[in-house]
């Protein structure tokens, strides 16, 4: 019963494929990373049993995924930016399109997102200038050696509110529940909305949980003060 008392955010690190396990259950491994898991399932009201069978078969399996944590910050930066800020640049503009067809063309059912598209606008327009921060600001100083607690501290505040924002895109979209006969262009906008929820919360939680915390070797290892 060791894994029930060991955080979400070590657990999505240590073992290959727990991610996925997380996003099933919808349990929040970025900006709730520092929850053990029994805290977590609790707050979800879920049984333990299943999810740990989940957890061990997968650690068993000794499956094996990129040790993000043994990496520089420099490689480490590398892959956020060409695995994650690249690609919510062009999720989010195509999201926005087809949340705004879905909702002229079905306005008038119960089942439409009504408002969905003007808060993935305000996602977009949030996230951009997050990433604009980090590209411009502290990726640089962590990549030459530098741990700058207030940028970090700045960064995670955001990824709660960019958390939050999530939480409002799946409550406007029904968590993404069709209705039945949903049209292709209502398919696919939920389809991108479920990838979009789980890129982003990989990114913070790799971000978090691993680039933001203070490391004491390797090319990418700090000389700043631990935030």
């Amino acid at each position: 019963m060791e894994m029930l008392y060991q955080s979400l955010g070590n657990l999505a690190i240590q073992i290959a494929g727990a991610t996925r396990v997380f996003h099933h259950y919808k349990l929040d491994f970025c900006c709730g990373g520092h929850r053990t898991l029994a805290e977590a399932l609790h707050k979800k009201g879920l049984q333990a049993e299943p999810i740990l069978a989940e957890l061990k078969q997968l650690a068993e399996k000794g499956e094996t995924e990129k040790d993000w944590t043994s990496a520089s910050n420099q490689e480490l930066i590398a892959h956020i930016l060409e695995r994650f800020h690249a690609k919510h640049r062009q999720q989010l503009p195509e999201l926005i399109r087809l949340a705004r067809r879905v909702e002229q063309v079905h306005g008038d059912s119960a089942d439409c997102p009504q408002g969905l598209a003007e808060h993935l606008e305000n996602m977009h327009l949030e996230l951009e200038n997050h990433m604009l921060k980090e590209e411009q600001i502290l990726f640089p100083m962590l990549s030459n050696g530098f741990h700058p607690s207030g940028p970090i501290n700045v960064m995670q505040e955001e990824h709660l509110d960019h958390g939050e924002a999530l939480e409002q895109m799946l409550t406007l979209a029904h968590d993404l529940e069709l209705p039945l006969g949903a049209c292709n262009t209502w398919t696919a906008l939920y389809l991108g909305l479920k990838e979009l929820k789980e890129d982003l919360m990989d990114h913070i939680h790799l971000e978090n949980n691993v680039l933001f915390v203070e490391r004491q070797s390797g090319e990418g290892s700090c000389c700043g003060s631990c935030h």
